[in-house]
């Protein structure tokens, strides 16, 4: 690393960790004024006793609510387009988003399309968006996205089948509520896929060539602490330690990525995301080794560093390199993810997926160059190797 490369670090999310972190909504709310809000989530988190529990505690704070839980997996541009119409016609203080990845991002293009009008692919891109957006107040449900502390959101352009991203400091949640006893309900699957998801931020984060010192220090610690945690909160949903590390390295991975970036993994993610709307974090789990793999050359010091934080000690750099780049394989087939097989790509598909992520705005963060020919060829051999 050169300790001359100079850096910027900004954090605008407020986050509020632990135990209970959930019961403070109410006097979040009162400290911007906020007497209506607009609660953001998805149908399965509308229909289950969560979200009655926030509807509850409004109430009897005499805040008025609305509900938007038409949130799709993998936000589609007209989830995005229904809820801002929504909420220009409820006109709330705050948004609150409650659950994944998927409501939180969701959330941020809604408010910024409330607030600026026009489609919500007008906004692509960093620094996009004209005006001033509504407060939002992010409580997770999952240990994987980290939404609830990024600067940005990533939506499904529907007809292209392709996933772009909204980058901003002002659609960043004014506050995280990250709460581990919120996540105690997720299912296996579920938390294997949304933990693989975190880990990939995390190990992407530090060997992104925007990687600068304080997103190296969390991303360490967050792969630490999921590499550590991720198989007991697999096992046993209702460990409350492993939920706790899992959701406090999630939170710390998107710190990280957030102020480095992610790389090839993500690219390729995305475009399977988009074309098959398939869960991301499994994208990610399926994808990982083969992309460390072809990054190997390029990065064997970050891989090697990785390793240590895994536990992993033995034999020189290159060697504990290929430990990290194995032990993160073992992690995902120990948690019963798929293989790329299983997952129904076509390999008629193979060049659009290719094309797809090598356009992603990420491929540049990739530490070893890549263009759509370098997609092909780690997607055929994940593809002959599952």
């Amino acid at each position: 690393m050169n300790l001359l490369s100079p850096f910027s670090f900004a954090l605008p999310t407020r986050i509020e960790y632990g135990s209970g972190a959930v019961e403070k909504l109410a006097d979040e709310l009162a400290l911007i004024n906020a007497r209506r809000v607009m609660l953001i989530t998805d149908v399965r988190l509308a229909s289950s006793g969560v979200l009655s529990r926030f509807t509850t505690h409004l109430a009897s704070k005499r805040i008025a609510y609305d509900i938007f839980a038409r949130v799709e997996a993998n936000p589609k541009d007209y989830n995005v387009e229904e809820g801002a119409k929504k909420a220009a016609f409820d006109k709330p203080d705050c948004l609150v988003a409650i659950g994944g990845g998927s409501p939180i991002d969701c959330a941020k293009a809604i408010n910024v399309v409330a607030a600026n009008g026009g489609q919500v692919r007008d906004f692509e891109g960093y620094g996009k968006i004209p005006g001033e957006v509504l407060p939002l107040i992010a409580i997770p449900t999952t240990a994987g996205s980290g939404s609830e502390v990024t600067f940005s959101a990533v939506v499904t352009d529907s007809r292209e089948h392709f996933k772009f991203s909204i980058k901003d400091p002002k659609i960043a949640p004014r506050v995280a509520l990250v709460d581990p006893e919120m996540t105690l309900s997720m299912p296996a699957a579920l938390t294997a896929a949304t933990g693989m998801d975190a880990l990939t931020h995390a190990i992407e984060a530090f060997s992104a060539k925007a990687a600068e010192p304080l997103s190296d220090a969390v991303a360490l610690y967050a792969v630490e602490l999921i590499s550590t945690h991720l198989r007991a909160a697999v096992s046993d949903g209702q460990n409350i330690e492993a939920r706790s590390g899992m959701l406090l390295g999630s939170l710390l991975a998107a710190i990280a990525f957030s102020h480095s970036d992610v790389a090839a993994v993500h690219c390729i993610a995305e475009a399977l995301g988009g074309q098959y709307d398939l869960p991301h974090g499994v994208c990610n789990a399926v994808t990982l080794p083969a992309v460390m793999e072809y990054n190997l050359d390029y990065c064997v010091d970050r891989y090697a560093r990785i390793a240590l934080a895994m536990g992993l000690g033995d034999g020189s750099v290159e060697s504990r390199a290929r430990q990290a780049v194995a032990e993160v394989k073992k992690l995902a087939a120990d948690i019963h993810l798929p293989e790329f097989r299983q997952l129904g790509v076509k390999e008629g598909d193979f060049e659009k997926l290719a094309s797809d992520s090598a356009a992603n705005g990420s491929n540049r963060g990739n530490p070893r160059p890549m263009e759509r020919g370098d997609y092909l060829k780690v997607l055929r051999g994940l593809n002959e190797a599952a």
